[in-house]
């Protein structure tokens, strides 16, 4: 199977139409055709179905999208990595994370970082601790930003001096917003909407869970929630208040919604994390090393 191939069918998943994805790739219709279907003999699986004008994706087809993008994504990467000069720190850094402020601590890094070395380019992704530490196990993310709770054990990591805090997201009008603090009994018969990767019932794993102690089992939470931002909407439109993380919803004056800290207090830790016995490029390296610095400098103050 050859790379260029797969870059040929991602052209037709993308187009929809043989004819299109051949003119994108400057080739003739029927090279294209025969290309493709040497590739689902190759496979021994049914990729495409053709229909009149255009071409839809089996079962088989979306699966194998899937790991295409993958692989093309690993090869851009490598070459990419290998394609900057020898003697210089260029080329690009793939950074993963979840929905966090203490991003702006790593923007400023990456700003200075690329104000000394101008060939350097960044690659964000944004998702839950699930998403980036697969990513990560692909090599397709160099570091990863995890707010705790998240399985860090099989990676090298730095502890990142900033927390974030726990809270509750809702309407202004709400009975709730009349409060300063939010207690675990206020939340108790409530409708909530809470971050999948909070909810574990692994009170030995998640502290979020040990917060709540022996209420955790009666929290009525009606969504589940991977980012913050259309978990805000739903408050919005009245689903149920939100627990998440202060600074991710917009809460200015003229916002309908408020935030509320949980009290007692309860903090989120954050690591940054890559791959164990990861071999950076020269770019990604002097990024940790940046990194290593500000979080010294830090300590130090």
């Amino acid at each position: 199977m050859e790379i260029r191939v797969l870059r040929y069918f991602l052209a037709v998943a993308r187009e929809g139409n043989i004819t299109s994805a051949a003119n994108f790739l400057h080739m003739t219709q029927p090279t294209l055709s025969r290309q493709i279907r040497d590739l689902e003999e190759e496979l021994g699986s049914k990729l495409l179905i053709r229909k009149s004008h255009r071409v839809v994706l089996t079962t088989e087809g979306m699966r194998f999208r899937k790991r295409a993008e993958e692989i093309i994504s690993m090869v851009d990467k490598t070459e990419a990595e290998f394609s900057a000069v020898k003697d210089s720190v260029s080329g690009d850094i793939y950074i993963g994370s979840g929905e966090t402020m203490a991003m702006s601590r790593i923007a400023d890094v990456a700003c200075r970082l690329r104000r000394e070395y101008p060939g350097i380019r960044y690659h964000l992704h944004s998702g839950n601790s699930q998403d980036v530490t697969e990513r990560l196990d692909k090599g397709l993310l160099d570091f990863g930003i995890l707010i705790q709770p998240a399985d860090i054990s099989k990676y090298d990591c730095l502890e990142l001096p900033d927390k974030d805090v726990w809270g509750v997201i809702m309407p202004k009008d709400s009975p709730l917003a009349a409060k300063e603090l939010i207690w675990r009994t206020d939340l108790l018969n409530v409708p909530l909407i809470c971050s999948r990767q909070v909810i574990s019932p692994n009170r030995f794993e998640n502290g979020f869970a040990r917060w709540f102690g022996d209420y955790f089992d009666r929290l009525d939470i009606v969504t589940t929630y991977n980012l913050m931002y259309n978990a805000a909407i739903m408050v919005r439109a009245g689903m149920g208040y939100a627990i998440t993380l202060d600074g991710l919803a917009d809460t200015s004056d003229s916002s309908p919604l408020c935030f509320r800290p949980l009290s007692p207090r309860l903090e989120a830790g954050l690591n940054i994390v890559w791959k164990k016995y990861q071999v950076f490029s020269k770019a990604a390296g002097r990024f940790l090393q940046s990194v290593q610095e500000m979080i010294s400098a830090d300590h130090h103050l």
